[in-house]
């Protein structure tokens, strides 16, 4: 793994903050007025809606699975039991934090409440911790279903997609996988309920040329019975592999 991925949390926070030149020019107004922590409400920093308190304070993703990022004790590096004993359609996974305080906080008001500076922030932390990773073909945010796009109003995974696709310069296609089957909220259910739940959820589209290499983009991880349901489609159109960029993994 790149030694930016494998970087401690104040190395994060740094280089957080020198490669922040991106964000910055595409809101200059942040510039003349910044703004507020997004997590506690204090001043934020130039660089980014954090106070330094909750930036350094982040739940950091370290040591983990390759394929499915759960955490893993000590400094290992390989994959975790459950991957070796069945591989799973995702090459490799990565995410920049844990689901804990306060991206816990963060996402839901993301994805259920259309606070869209939230997004924003998630966008800026996956775009620090993925610029070293290989460059995919493309960038292809998991797609919602019409019906739960028409209730929510957007959706979450494109609109962390197309800030990340601009920082990292890689294309952003939402052409290559659709939803096809509404399902129930996975929150709901247990993990084997959530396989069932998302079989034939996803297809992809017939294409002569399909992408070598494809990432998916997602919120949060918990069983990933989604994001294999999405590769598993992938795959069978051709794409050679399928990666998985998530804001962060539920312990």
């Amino acid at each position: 793994m790149s030694s930016t991925v494998n970087q401690t949390g104040a190395g994060k926070v740094d280089g957080l903050r020198r490669r922040i030149g991106f964000w910055l020019s595409n809101d200059a107004t942040r510039l003349l007025w910044p703004g507020r922590c997004l997590a506690c409400g204090e001043a934020g920093t130039d660089a980014i809606e954090l106070c330094s308190t909750c930036l350094s304070g982040l739940p950091w993703l370290g040591p983990a699975c390759p394929c499915c990022a759960l955490p893993l004790p000590g400094t290992g590096s390989g994959p975790c039991s459950a991957c070796q004993a069945a591989p799973p359609p995702l090459t490799e996974v990565h995410a920049p934090c844990l689901y804990a305080d306060p991206i816990d906080r963060l996402l839901p008001r993301f994805k259920f409440h259309h606070d869209l500076a939230a997004g924003r922030l998630l966008s800026q932390l996956m775009a620090e911790h993925c610029s070293a990773l290989p460059r995919p073909d493309a960038l292809v945010p998991v797609p919602l279903h019409r019906a739960r796009l028409r209730q929510r109003g957007y959706d979450q995974a494109l609109e962390l997609t197309r800030p990340l696709a601009a920082a990292l310069g890689i294309h952003l296609r939402t052409d290559l996988l659709q939803r096809v089957r509404a399902t129930a909220q996975q929150t709901r259910l247990d993990a084997s309920a959530r396989a069932r739940n998302l079989h034939g959820a996803f297809r992809a589209s017939a294409l002569t040329a399909p992408p070598a290499h494809v990432v998916l983009v997602d919120d949060v991880m918990t069983t990933g019975a989604t994001l294999h349901a999405a590769a598993h489609a992938l795959r069978q159109a051709g794409v050679g592999r399928v990666d998985a960029w998530i804001c962060a993994r539920a312990p």
